[in-house]
């Protein structure tokens, strides 16, 4: 039973945690490789789980943490900073290039020049669409230091967006 629940997670939000795990990391076979770490803990600590949460975002938080510890691990000086997680002259791959358009590879970029905490609470309200509480939820942070610290990564965002010659006035406003 429990490893078949765990399919069914897998299912359901493999590949929403592989595109999280994807914007953070910055590269595929590393976040296919949490991902499944994800899923791995989720069915070793299935029994932890107490249903104060979805399990889309219990999933999440820890998708979170496995990523968290990942660049502990990697890139302790850059962890303790701050500083954006992944390698500034990173290039993404063939199939990514062609998957995005020129005004969403610019948001992506300008995303990346974020500090990671403006990137996590980015990417969950806004990417994946969680809501305040879930988002605190995932993050182990209070509702109002999630509203601030989108507030503020947003403001950072449209900052980094227009350096970068961003023009859709839609998003800018």
């Amino acid at each position: 039973m429990e490893q078949e629940e765990v399919h069914k997670w897998f299912d359901e939000y493999g590949e929403s945690i592989l595109t999280y795990t994807l914007l953070m990391v910055r590269d595929y076979q590393q976040a296919e490789d949490l991902t499944q770490e994800t899923f791995i803990k989720a069915y070793k600590n299935q029994h932890k789980f107490a249903q104060k949460s979805t399990v889309k975002t219990w999933l999440f938080s820890i998708a979170f943490n496995v990523t968290k510890d990942y660049y502990r691990k990697k890139h302790p000086l850059h962890h303790y900073l701050g500083l954006t997680m992944a390698e500034k002259d990173y290039k993404p791959i063939p199939e990514q290039i062609v998957a995005m358009n020129d005004q969403t590879e610019q948001l992506y970029r300008s995303l990346q020049q974020l500090k990671p905490t403006y990137r996590h609470v980015i990417i969950l309200r806004m990417l994946k669409e969680f809501s305040t509480a879930e988002s605190a939820l995932v993050l182990n942070w209070s509702e109002s230091k999630v509203k601030m610290t989108l507030k503020r990564g947003l403001a950072e965002l449209k900052n980094e967006l227009i350096k970068g010659g961003f023009t859709n006035e839609i998003f800018l406003r």
